[in-house]
């Protein structure tokens, strides 16, 4: 079960068992909540948060296409996140800040239903595991573009996500793949996809996927390694022809692909994957001082 110490509710910490909001939440009904997903690592000089300044942005940015206006700006948003980190006292874990339109109004419409800001955060493992996954190609369709705002994390978005894991872990599989309206490679449910041919990485280009912030990473680390990185519609073959391929995200950090559909690719943990993920996990454990402005440290 997932639980910690406290969680941050509208500028007060309040005890875990305690956090909680009124059945007619607008939100709970009509899925009209933006959220982020942050990890923190433990390291020799504290906890570590990855990148909390580009996923509050985010946080705020996806509430603005949503018309929703959080009481709180980037800077109160940033030190709530750190207080409740340090609150908990977790060496490492997860954080998920929530913003949603709660009780006091329904219907489709939001206007007149409170902004309301939580934070909760918890030990959570990889998402994925340790090990390379197997992932099997969704029945399920990733949205259209126009059907809604790719860049931004809305919790209604999430049940497409839902569907297509739930039907490949239900089959065996570790997880899904998604593809996108023209049958091109879109995403994993909450993970970015990479594969590795001729030593170089490819990736869908945005449009039809959440550019992850990991992903970005991904993309900044492989190229100060001298790795290019081209994003370019790919198709399936060319995942199952591929030399190697990952998975990334916040939750999923960066996880090796076994097979695709049953088929194997020629690298469960190829060599570009592998140095890439070893960079990526010397960055978050405060190990590499080229990217300590990606790390916020908890005092």
């Amino acid at each position: 079960m997932l639980e910690s110490k406290y969680i941050w509710m509208d500028g007060k910490l309040v005890p875990w068992k305690d956090a909680k909001i009124h059945v007619i939440t607008h939100s709970l009904h009509y899925g009209s909540a933006v959220f982020e997903g942050l990890r923190f690592y433990g390291t020799e000089i504290g906890s570590a948060i990855f990148r909390l300044e580009d996923h509050t942005n985010r946080l705020i940015s996806s509430a603005v296409s949503i018309k929703m206006q959080i009481p709180f700006n980037a800077e109160e948003i940033n030190s709530a996140i750190i207080e409740t980190v340090k609150a908990n006292e977790l060496k490492n874990g997860y954080i998920r800040p929530l913003a949603y339109y709660g009780y006091g109004k329904m219907g489709l419409r939001p206007e007149g239903a409170p902004v309301n800001l939580s934070i909760a955060v918890w030990h959570w493992d990889n998402y994925l595991g340790t090990e390379s996954v197997n992932v099997k190609t969704s029945s399920f369709m990733r949205f259209h573009p126009k059907s809604s705002i790719t860049t931004s994390k809305f919790a209604g978005n999430y049940v497409n996500s839902i569907l297509a894991g739930t039907e490949a872990t239900s089959q065996g599989y570790d997880e899904a793949l998604l593809l996108d309206y023209e049958g091109k490679v879109a995403e994993g449910p909450g993970e970015n996809i990479f594969i590795v041919s001729d030593g170089h990485l490819f990736t869908p280009p945005p449009g039809n996927i959440l550019a992850g912030i990991t992903r970005d990473s991904v993309m900044t680390i492989a190229e100060d390694l001298g790795i290019r990185v081209e994003e370019k519609p790919l198709t399936l073959d060319e995942i199952y022809n591929a030399d190697e391929a990952f998975f990334t995200g916040t939750a999923a950090e960066v996880a090796p692909i076994k097979s695709l559909d049953d088929h194997d690719l020629k690298n469960s943990l190829g060599p570009v994957t592998e140095k890439i993920r070893t960079t990526f996990f010397n960055i978050v454990n405060g190990k590499d001082d080229k990217y300590k402005n990606w790390l916020t440290v908890v005092q």
